[in-house]
């Protein structure tokens, strides 16, 4: 009965995340209930369940910032005027405002680490415990609190700290939390952190039921993401907010400290040094029981990496997720069937996100001497070395001829090749994305099409199935943490320590290696119109900064990355451009449409504090712009 009521509870937390709104729809706390829910271990667990509750999803993309708030995706104009303003399309579309926050977690994830200090404080009076047992639940409330106030610390910026819960009988004025400073909130983060690895598991111990619970891998993977934060432009020496203090005179932002890089550097390696030793490594597609050559071998391995369940190179996989990730697949599939709305398919990726992909080369477009003076609009016939990605003898853009593996794993367009379970290419095998005026993956009404013509593959499980009139989604815990972020964010913090150097260069070739392309230094030597660019530490910068945008890609990090790089003017003041898909034509139909702006201010890079809550409390202070 307790195993069933676990999944009971499971699967109501799974159901609860539905839009931005909705994270603050949580019942009130109450003392009564609080003191019964440890008066035995089942209570407690069902409260430790609830502290678990707060993670914010990332699969949810409407609720979640990184996914529709930034320049990866792009909604139908339906969908915008009716029902995504309010969602985090509107951050994209620079509505954001102190009278309407969007995506708005402020009182969600304080709750959350209200609930986490409450079972903090609680969980050694349960009667009949194991000691080992309390000690590891007790480490999981305090990474979940830590984890909370870093999420509210990366949108706000300096943040009120909440080290434990005041009592009801706390003055008015108790309850008044000041901001703190960059350095304050990090040092208490990571202090939490390092508090609750001592107790976590090297592994989960009950994998049938406990997948999603927190590790010392997971524990120290989000120390190392967060002390690279905190190294990174936005909040090390950003001398745009240096200025700004607190109306005690506190400064919020500190001056540039070298050393925050180094800080960053050893979190990465020791957690990846952790993530290897307890079996975490980079997804490789096992192919011994099919017939497949290289190309699809690394095919494989891209598109399954991030949609694999639990493969080994998942370090933190949100078990609660796994709905949200189904309906991520809804909205992002090419349909392949007569029956209208199988799929939503109305998530279109935007055109400089295609752009974006390297050449076969493992190079920008703009740096391949081979793509010196090219059209990538006129249209090209399909060849023989294509025949794994495009479908035969059909004319596409030269945009969509000798990209890199990730491009086509990741990516899929018109006369596209879409593989499924077998991933061999006969005719039950394969489906070839036909997304005209009036075919099947083209538009059914002005709700249910791809607005730009580009489809996310990279989110859909390759094993999903079309039947005659249905759609079959496999789910997925959407990855928080990939063992490849952690190879990449420990590149960076090196370069930023010292330059290139060998070690720099081979955790970016692991990356590499696996996207089937040349090694840094070989493509650039070979093939760059800039060859020695990866040999200065500004230029091998703009090379790491390239592979994580591409790499993670559609994982809900490139919105974050691009902020704490300081580079959002770069990307997020475009035009957004797609193929025009609302023609039977090709030639029409492969011509760039304009389907909005994007709008980025330098406000933006920390969100408002909402009118209300500035009323409600005279010390926290507005963020600069708003």
């Amino acid at each position: 009965m307790k195993k069933i009521y676990h999944i009971i509870l499971m699967l109501c937390m799974l159901v609860s995340w539905t839009a931005c709104d909705d994270y603050l729809d949580v019942t009130p706390d109450d003392i009564a209930t609080v003191d019964h829910a440890f008066e035995d271990e089942f209570q407690a667990k069902k409260y430790l369940f609830t502290c678990y509750r707060y993670m914010p999803s990332i699969a949810h993309f409407s609720a979640n910032p990184a996914m529709l708030g930034g320049d990866e995706f792009w909604l139908p104009d339906a969908w915008w005027v009716q029902s995504y303003k309010n969602t985090s399309f509107g951050i994209a579309r620079g509505l954001q405002s102190p009278n309407k926050v969007l995506c708005n977690f402020y009182s969600h994830l304080y709750k959350g680490i209200r609930h986490c200090n409450i079972f903090i404080s609680k969980i050694e009076t349960v009667p009949n415990m194991e000691s080992s047992e309390i000690k590891r639940w007790k480490a999981e409330a305090t990474f979940l609190k830590a984890y909370y106030h870093f999420y509210l610390f990366r949108m706000y910026g300096p943040t009120p700290i909440i080290e434990e819960n005041l009592p009801i009988s706390a003055k008015p004025d108790n309850v008044k939390y000041y901001r703190q400073s960059v350095d304050k909130v990090i040092n208490f983060i990571v202090d939490l952190l390092d508090k609750s690895i001592v107790d976590l598991p090297a592994t989960i111990p009950n994998p049938t039921e406990e997948m999603g619970r927190i590790t010392t891998s997971v524990a120290k993977a989000l120390k190392a993401r967060i002390l690279l934060t905190a190294a990174s432009p936005l909040f090390n020496g950003n001398t745009d907010v240096l200025h700004l203090t607190n109306n005690k005179g506190e400064k919020y932002f500190p001056e540039y400290d070298p050393n925050k890089w180094q800080l960053a550097a050893d979190a990465c390696l020791d957690a990846i040094t952790t993530a290897e030793e307890n079996g975490h490594a980079l997804y490789t597609f096992n192919s011994a029981i099919l017939n497949i050559d290289e190309v699809l071998q690394t095919k494989a391995n891209l598109r399954f990496r991030v949609t694999e369940r639990w493969n080994s190179e998942i370090i933190w996989g949100n078990s609660q997720d796994a709905g949200n990730s189904q309906n991520l697949q809804y909205w992002t599939q090419a349909n392949f069937t007569t029956t209208l709305n199988a799929t939503k398919q109305a998530l279109g990726v935007t055109y400089n996100i295609a752009k974006e992909y390297y050449t076969k080369n493992g190079l920008p477009i703009t740096e391949d001497k081979e793509w010196a003076g090219k059209d990538l609009l006129v249209l090209k016939k399909n060849t023989k070395n294509h025949e794994h990605y495009i479908d035969e003898g059909v004319s596409v853009p030269t945009l969509y001829y000798d990209r890199e593996p990730r491009f086509y794993a990741d990516l899929s367009f018109d006369r596209s090749l879409w593989y499924w379970t077998s991933l061999n290419e006969g005719a039950n095998n394969k489906y070839i994305v036909k997304c005209r005026k009036s075919e099947l993956s083209g538009a059914q009404t002005i709700w249910e099409y791809n607005p730009t013509g580009i489809w996310c593959k990279k989110v859909c499980h390759p094993n999903n199935s079309f039947g005659t009139n249905s759609y079959s989604r496999i789910s997925y815990a959407f990855p928080v943490i990939r063992l490849a972020d952690l190879y990449l964010a420990y590149a960076e913090a090196l370069n930023e320590i010292s330059g290139p150097n060998q070690t720099v260069y081979d955790y970016i070739n692991k990356i590499r290696e696996r996207a089937g392309i040349p090694d840094v230094l070989t493509s650039y030597e070979m093939y760059s119109n800039n060859p020695a660019k990866p040999k200065s530490k500004d230029g091998l910068r703009e090379i790491i900064h390239q592979e994580r945008l591409l790499e993670l890609t559609f994982e809900g990090r490139r919105f974050w990355d691009i902020r704490r790089w300081k580079k959002c003017k770069d990307y997020l003041n475009h035009k957004v451009y797609g193929w025009n898909t609302n023609v039977k034509d090709r030639d029409e139909y492969n011509t760039l449409t304009y389907m909005g702006d994007r709008v980025f201010k330098q406000k933006n890079y920390f969100w408002p504090y909402s009118n209300d809550h500035l009323s409600l409390n005279e010390n926290i202070d507005q963020n600069p712009g708003w």
